[in-house]
């Protein structure tokens, strides 16, 4: 019955638009050109802004999803890639606990999973987008009209194809990496580079300051008289980033590239061929940033569906046991003040922690433990677990060095494998509470996601550069 239900979905898939895979070897310089063309539209896309909005002064009830999900309010760029996740964690999940049978070692079988990705992916597309204008993000839609209503909609969906199609561009060959992670990390590094530059001015009542930490520290030290008090409110100001922020930010980038280096070596070799012996490398952070992924994922569809369920229903019990939302010092946005959504938030200050220390364990017992778990739960349904990785290794023929049979390989990667995603996961969980407590800039998720991205990206042009050498040696 499961393994009809793809192909039950057949009919619809042929709608689909699909990126045809390349029917040669992509050069390296062509696969950099394909990822900058890429990179390029999604900017455009995340400036050109929507056609029919009445007004975005209200509270952003997407505010928790928008650098982590790539997201920029008003424009094409709205949902950003959180269809692509969503419908992704989903699928990916029924496949693990096989409630849809994929065969993966079928051609057929993966393309029509990746046909179902993408169909649920714009089925999510419809309904964010038709709960985003109906619940008057955009305006009342009585005032807006049905007509410009529809328009929102289909620019909406029209953006979340658009970045699909992006995405399986790169990830079919034509470029480096994949789109959802190249799109966040920009959205994340944009973010942080215009906090700390920006030149937009705030009257705070003390007088004129800059949004940018670094433009307020300069504005500062050049105006105020006493430099010792100037260069504490640079450090140390609120409301707005300050230079500790900053700080804290470079300081989490690199303690997370250092604890990327941190590996097990499992020895094998050829099973056949004799002085062929090399290694196969468990990392610390097995299944790298897929954890803080999918717990953002699930963080922020839980508050951007209870926010709206607050607006509506605001003395419903059940509706305030999901999370009560209220304006904290007279800013626009919105934030948690109780109910579930409050105790899976982070506290936005080290104060808070200490007037509210319940809030803090649970906010960090919740993280500790949703990516512990979620870490073990994606090596079995990616195909990354110990039984994976050792058919993997037998296919290329090889075993582990000293051992008999390819039981031993499996045990050895059986004691290494869960500890090594379950600790990493842990580890990647604690990294990104203390990121939030100090203040990082663009929240701890955020700069973890940026920094294992760029990571990734530092290793695939390592890759690609000696492959490209390589081949200039023999031509």
């Amino acid at each position: 019955m499961s393994f009809r239900l793809l192909h039950l979905l057949k009919p619809f898939l042929a709608y689909m638009p699909e990126i045809v895979a390349p029917d040669r070897k992509i050069a390296f310089r062509e696969k950099v050109m394909w990822t900058a063309i890429t990179l390029f539209i999604f900017l455009v896309c995340s400036q050109i802004p929507l056609y029919g909005i009445m007004s975005s002064d209200t509270a952003d009830p997407m505010y928790w999803m928008r650098v982590i999900m790539a997201s920029n309010r008003g424009t094409l760029m709205e949902l950003g890639i959180s269809p692509i996740i969503t419908s992704g964690m989903i699928m990916q999940l029924l496949a693990g606990a096989k409630l849809i049978e994929v065969d993966y070692s079928l051609k057929e079988d993966r393309a029509l999973f990746s046909g179902a990705q993408k169909l649920f992916a714009m089925v999510i597309a419809i309904g964010q987008a038709t709960v985003s204008v109906w619940s008057g993000v955009y305006g009342d839609p009585k005032e807006i009209g049905a007509g410009i209503s529809f328009v929102l909609v289909l620019q909406l969906c029209f953006a979340a194809l658009l970045t699909m199609l992006l995405d399986e561009l790169l990830q079919k060959g034509y470029g480096l990496g994949s789109g959802i992670s190249l799109f966040i990390t920009t959205n994340i590094c944009e973010s942080i580079v215009w906090r700390a530059f920006s030149p937009t001015t705030y009257n705070t009542g003390k007088g004129l300051e800059f949004e940018g930490a670094i433009t307020a520290l300069f504005y500062l030290l050049t105006t105020r008289k006493d430099k010792f008090r100037a260069l504490k409110e640079a450090f140390y100001r609120k409301n707005l980033p300050n230079v500790s922020n900053l700080l804290s930010t470079v300081g989490v980038f690199g303690v997370v590239i250092y604890l990327q280096g941190f590996k097990v070596d499992i020895p094998v070799k050829h099973s056949t061929q004799r002085g062929q012996m090399g290694s196969y490398p468990v990392k610390l952070f097995y299944t790298s940033n897929m954890p803080l992924m999918l717990v953002s994922a699930l963080q922020s569809n839980y508050f951007f569906i209870s926010q709206l369920l607050y607006h509506r229903y605001p003395e419903n019990f059940f509706v305030c046991l999901m999370g009560v939302w209220k304006n904290l010092e007279g800013v626009p946005q919105e934030f948690a003040t109780s109910g579930i959504a409050y105790y899976i938030s982070p506290p936005r200050t080290l104060s808070a922690v200490t007037a509210d220390p319940v809030h803090f364990l649970a906010y960090v017992s919740f993280m500790l433990l949703a990516c512990a778990v979620l870490s073990q739960t994606w090596i079995e349904v990616s195909g990354a677990s110990p039984r994976d990785v050792a058919k993997q290794l037998q296919a290329q023929g090889l075993v582990l060095r000293g051992g008999e049979k390819d039981q031993t390989l499996y045990k050895e990667l059986k004691k290494i494998i869960p500890t090594a995603a379950a600790f990493g996961g842990l580890c990647i969980g604690a990294i990104s509470v203390v990121a939030d407590l100090m203040g990082a800039i663009g929240s701890g998720t955020g700069i973890l996601l940026a920094v294992t991205t760029i990571y990734q990206y530092y290793e695939i042009l390592l890759k690609e550069s000696s492959e490209a050498a390589t081949q200039d040696i023999f031509n």
